[in-house]
């Protein structure tokens, strides 16, 4: 576990949904709302909350170009559930920061059973087709052991029903993380945690 954050707050911020998700969740929205009172007291710092595709080897491609600019000590990127798994490897490779809520780390494993036809939680008309192939691309892409753990945060609750919490817990060593003994895999209670995310990067509350 570590102490106070050592740098500086980010002037670039990246939110990443989870599977089937989107811009439009709840922890999105909140997180939005919170940067926009941010920027309304002067703080200088930009947000980005992209729709992903279903194609990890897409998505990452994506959000590589996005941020191919931005500073990697002043920026970083959240992610919920397989937003995690993509926000972890994006810090991994860039050396940026990261908080993690309810992260997948095993997305190959994990989504095997989802090969086929989905539709969006907030839209049920959005319909996209996963596929076999997604599986692997998400195996090249794993990002575990963390290499620079001191680089993240996680909020991780043992009344996940989606993802097992000691599995989340332990590929986190050595990151900061907030053990929740309830709560579920939405993080319904995110408003409670909110703050000492923000503290964690740089905005402590009033």
């Amino acid at each position: 576990m570590l102490g106070a954050p050592r740098f500086h707050p980010p002037t670039h911020l990246l939110y990443l949904h989870g599977f089937r998700s989107s811009p439009h969740s709840n922890k999105a929205r909140m997180l939005g709302a919170a940067v926009q009172q941010l920027q309304q007291k002067g703080v200088d710092v930009a947000w980005y909350c992209p729709q992903l595709p279903p194609s990890p080897t897409q998505t990452m491609a994506e959000l590589r170009e996005l941020v191919q600019l931005w500073p990697t000590d002043r920026m970083a990127v959240i992610g919920s559930s397989l937003g995690g798994f993509y926000a972890t490897v994006l810090a991994e490779s860039l050396g940026c920061r990261a908080a993690l809520i309810n992260p997948a780390v095993a997305p190959a494993r994990d989504l095997a059973r989802h090969i086929g036809e989905q539709t969006a939680f907030h839209d049920p008309s959005e319909r996209f087709y996963f596929r076999e192939e997604f599986i692997q691309q998400f195996a090249l892409l794993d990002p575990y052991p963390l290499k620079r753990p001191e680089l993240f945060w996680a909020l991780i609750a043992k009344g996940d029903e989606v993802l097992d919490w000691r599995e989340m817990f332990s590929h986190c060593e050595g990151a900061q993380v907030q053990l929740l003994d309830g709560s579920d895999h939405a993080v319904s209670d995110f408003a409670r945690h909110l703050p000492g995310l923000l503290a964690w990067l740089g905005w402590p509350q009033d």
